[in-house]
């Protein structure tokens, strides 16, 4: 195997978007981190933010998580009182959740540290450059059939 062609990092797409995208998730964690919420918790406090209530096991069908997972998450957002969960009269199995007016009234305020990060990271891009960016992410998306949604 001497003089094997080894290419540089540097050589490689998928180097520079991780590279991106670490940098621009790290300081969204860090502005949620102030308002005591995760990435995490905000992407269900947002898919909430939608609906009046959800049984968990459709929300982490809409996320692609697991329900033990959205599960925790839920767990969490009710010991901050931003979530709601609540059993059926009819069948005590079924549970639905959502947001307290507490958590619908901080969905807003998390979407303003969402747009602000996007705006430091990609605000000098002109709207064709972004809208290029989206569409072969979406594409990337769509081909190779990701469904789960980025938490971490």
């Amino acid at each position: 195997m001497a003089n094997a062609t080894v290419s540089p990092l540097e050589a490689h797409l998928g180097y520079w978007i991780r590279f991106v995208s670490n940098h621009v998730s790290n300081a969204f964690a860090r502005k949620l981190e102030a308002r005591e919420v995760t990435v995490a918790e905000w992407v269900v406090l947002r898919e909430l933010y939608e609906t009046a209530a959800v049984a968990p096991s459709a929300l982490a069908e809409r996320l692609g998580l697991t329900r033990g997972a959205v599960s925790k998450l839920i767990d969490r957002l009710l010991a901050k009182a931003l979530v709601t969960r609540t059993a059926s009269k009819e069948d005590r199995r079924y549970q639905s959740v959502g947001l307290t007016a507490a958590g619908r009234a901080l969905v807003p305020k998390l979407s303003a540290l969402a747009d602000k990060n996007d705006a430091e990271f990609f605000g000098h891009l002109t709207k064709k450059e972004r809208a290029l960016i989206e569409t072969l992410m979406r594409d990337i998306v769509e081909r190779q059939g990701l469904r789960s949604v980025p938490i971490e």
